[in-house]
Formats: structure tokens, C-alpha cells, sequence
């Protein structure tokens, strides 16, 4: 999608995109898949400013951040803020790394349990699963507790979740299933299907709850007050008063701050791109349906462009004149 921008001569751009041509950016995605789609939306951009992007390098959330701090890679597209804090600063926080603009806005997480259980035995809240009773209603492997679907080692969200666990006095009737998330959902989806109890994590953007629908399938449960760790003071109260444990958060693209300052044009991309949560909702749909090959998300990525035509040429029309 080559656009020449208004006042600007082909000449011109071919100078500036050869000059940039040089220029290596070295991608790095987390290993969820449904993350792909972001990275390689700021990817194909990149390349339309002329950069050399390499395909994305997958590698944890750790990694990725020190990677991008170190300068090993350029770019990460999955900075969850404020769930990523620690993170993103045990890395060398704004020393280090170059993040201006929100690039995704509305992600929520939080807990949800079956909607026929939940309305048969009253329960809206987390804390209600203190009574060993109602905590054995989602008991899947027949020790008596419940099992909750829960988020990998190392993804940040594990962390908050075994903090509230222990702050809502729920270690003793609550086990909190851990592994290969994919593994875990899909058995927790099987299980709904059966006409079982199901409580499980999850958040938003992904499949899981255009699969499970809030309101429909399942509902979400709230928390007693809220209860972060590593001293965050954040409030996870929504401004309609639910609490769902969890701060709204926001993704956005981090950069290795010296490659910002060095390409003014690839900042600017940066500090603009914007993606509505909805859109990548849909797309991860898609590769729970199948789609979920490289060739596939490409393709999705290609759609996506084309279908925001005049808003690409916005960003690249400001990212060229920046350099």
C-alpha cells in the first residue's frame, strides 16, 4: 500500500525510503497468538516507511521487555498497562523504552463463572465461593474446591490473581489452575457444553468471550474490594460500580528508546496507531475458527489496512513529514 503523500515528490520519497532502508527493525511478539495481529499491523507500516522490518521474534513478556530495553529487538506491541508495570519498569521503565499514544483502550479481565449456576444458587460475587458448598459446585477434578481456569506463569495476571485469592480468603476452597491457558479454556469450554459449572479468567480482546458470551453464557463476578499486589494503588472499581478485580487497562507499542529518537518517523507511527478492541476480537474469531495460520493473520492484517485506507495515509502522511 504505497501512498504518495500531497507535496511531496516520488523522487523524495524514494530518497527518504531508501535512506531508511538501512534501518533494521527487529519485531518481538509475546507466544500468544492472538497478539500476532497487532505487532504485524505496526510491522507492515513500518515497512511502508521503508524500514527493514524481520519477521517478529516470539518470545515471553520478560524477555520481550528486556529485549526491547537492551535493543536486541526494536519493538513490542503488548504492553498491558497498568497490568505490565513492574515489568515494564524492572526493565529500565521511561529510560529505557520510548511509549507515547494508547494503541488499544477498554481491555478488562476479571473472573466469570456459568450464568445457569450463577442465577440458580444467587451468586455475584467471588467471596461467596468462601462457603465450601457453593466452591464445590466448580470442583473439576474431585477434590472438593473449586477449580478456576487461570492465567500462565509469568503473564502478569497470575500474580494478581494468587494475591486476591489469599486477600479474599479463598486458598482454602479455591485451586487455581495453571499451565497452557489455551489447554485449560478449551476443556473449560467443553465442560459449559456438558451443561457443567465452569469459573474461569479471562480478558478482553479475545475469542474466549465471543465463545462464551458476558450476559448471555456467563457472568462476571465481582470482588469484594479491591486487592492488587506488589503495592499498586490502582482502584478497580468501574465508573458504573461494579468491581471486577482488575484495572481497565490499556496496550500500547514500546519501542527502544534510542531507535525513537534516532527515527522521528517510526516514533510518530508509533505515538498514532490506533486499533479498536472490537476489531481484534473479531480477528482473533477467526483463528479460533481456523484461521490462525502466518498466511492467515497476514491476510487479516492486509483487510485491516485496505478497509482503514484513509486513516493509514494519516499516520504514514505524519510519520513521513516527522522524519
Amino acid at each position: 500500500m504505497r501512498t504518495i503523500t500531497k507535496g511531496l515528490t516520488l523522487s523524495t520519497l524514494l530518497l527518504s525510503s531508501t535512506a531508511m532502508a538501512a534501518t533494521l527493525v527487529q519485531p518481538i511478539q509475546s507466544n500468544v497468538p492472538e497478539e500476532a495481529f497487532q505487532t504485524l499491523l505496526v510491522s507492515k507500516l513500518l515497512g511502508e516507511l521503508g524500514y527493514d522490518v524481520k519477521p517478529a521474534k516470539e518470545a515471553d513478556y520478560n524477555v520481550g521487555y528486556a529485549s526491547v530495553a537492551s535493543g536486541d529487538a526494536t519493538f513490542l506491541a503488548f504492553n498491558w498497562n497498568p497490568l505490565h508495570k513492574d515489568k515494564y519498569e524492572k526493565s529500565g521503565g521511561d529510560a529505557k523504552f520510548y511509549r507515547h499514544g494508547d494503541y488499544v483502550t477498554g481491555a478488562a479481565q476479571g473472573y466469570l463463572i456459568d450464568k445457569a449456576t450463577a442465577d440458580k444458587y444467587g451468586i455475584t460475587n467471588i467471596a461467596q465461593l468462601k462457603d465450601p458448598k457453593l466452591a464445590a459446585l466448580f470442583d473439576s477434578d474431585g477434590d472438593g474446591k473449586a477449580d478456576l481456569a487461570g492465567c500462565n506463569p509469568g503473564w502478569g495476571c497470575e500474580g494478581v490473581i494468587n494475591h486476591q485469592l489469599k486477600a479474599y480468603e479463598l486458598d482454602k476452597t479455591v485451586t487455581h489452575q495453571q499451565g497452557n491457558y489455551a489447554a485449560i479454556i478449551a476443556d473449560t469450554i467443553t465442560r459449559y457444553k456438558e451443561h457443567k459449572p465452569v469459573f474461569y479468567y479471562t480478558w478482553t480482546p479475545y475469542w474466549v468471550s465471543g465463545e462464551l458470551v458476558p450476559g448471555k453464557d456467563v457472568v462476571w463476578l465481582e470482588v469484594p474490594f479491591t486487592a492488587l499486589p506488589d503495592g499498586r494503588e490502582g482502584d478497580t472499581k468501574l465508573a458504573n460500580g461494579k468491581n471486577y478485580g482488575f484495572e481497565m487497562n490499556s496496550m500500547h507499542i514500546v519501542a527502544n528508546k534510542a531507535f525513537a529518537e534516532a527515527n522521528p518517523s517510526a516514533a510518530t507511527l508509533f505515538a498514532q496507531m490506533k486499533l479498536p478492541i472490537n476489531d481484534i476480537n473479531i480477528q482473533n474469531s477467526l483463528m479460533k475458527q481456523g484461521q490462525n495460520k502466518p498466511a492467515d493473520i497476514a491476510r487479516h492484517a492486509d483487510a485491516w489496512l485496505k478497509g482503514h485506507e484513509a486513516l493509514v495515509t494519516q499516520w504514514l502522511t505524519a510519520a513521513r513529514a516527522a522524519n
